[in-house]
């Protein structure tokens, strides 16, 4: 339930705070009463809204699903796998925070329905994303290329966010990853 305090929609504004706190430090360093401090709201405010941690970082992960999926919807819709590996890696740059909670199912909580519906749209998207890909450009069961292409967009993008390629453009890496699997 939204409360609208001072700071006018303190919920969205934790969440907010949470996903810097993670972007900057991971979430094995985020603490509520830390982070409740950093928003300037009473320790109790964040337990208020998402119970503990594993209600916040449940609700940040619905939350950047839905970024991610609102960041696939034009690439999928216009059936180009290529652009839509490209908007996978950008919205993890873009989200860092979201992103780092999102596929960690040990901080979730598996069965809150937001979760399993959010989870369940974007992963349509992703498929769908895959499924514009030609029957010729596949070497292995479409299940096996599904699986391939998606740790392939992860892939770069942890790989770009740990700095482990710093020398990286992440989004052209995805492109260029994507064409070369597939050979779009």
């Amino acid at each position: 339930m939204p409360s609208s305090y001072h700071h006018g929609d303190l919920r969205a504004q934790v969440l907010r705070g949470a996903a810097t706190a993670v972007a900057d430090s991971g979430p094995d360093a985020l603490s509520l009463r830390d982070l409740a401090r950093q928003v300037g709201v009473s320790h109790a405010a964040p337990a208020y809204h998402f119970g503990d941690r594993r209600g916040l970082f449940t609700a940040l992960a619905v939350e950047g699903f839905g970024l991610l999926g609102d960041a696939l919807a034009d690439s999928v819709a216009q059936g180009a796998f290529d652009r839509t590996a490209v908007a996978y890696v950008g919205f993890a740059v873009a989200h860092p925070g979201h992103f780092a909670v999102m596929f960690r199912p040990a901080l979730l909580d598996a069965a809150d329905p937001d979760l399993v519906a959010a989870q369940a749209q974007t992963g349509a998207l992703l498929d769908a994303g895959l499924d514009s890909i030609r029957d010729e450009c596949l070497r292995v069961p479409r299940a096996q290329a599904r699986a391939a292409a998606w740790a392939l967009v992860h892939g770069v993008a942890v790989l770009c966010l740990s700095g482990a390629l710093p020398d990286a453009q992440p989004e052209e890496l995805a492109l260029a990853a994507a064409r070369q699997l597939f050979g779009e």
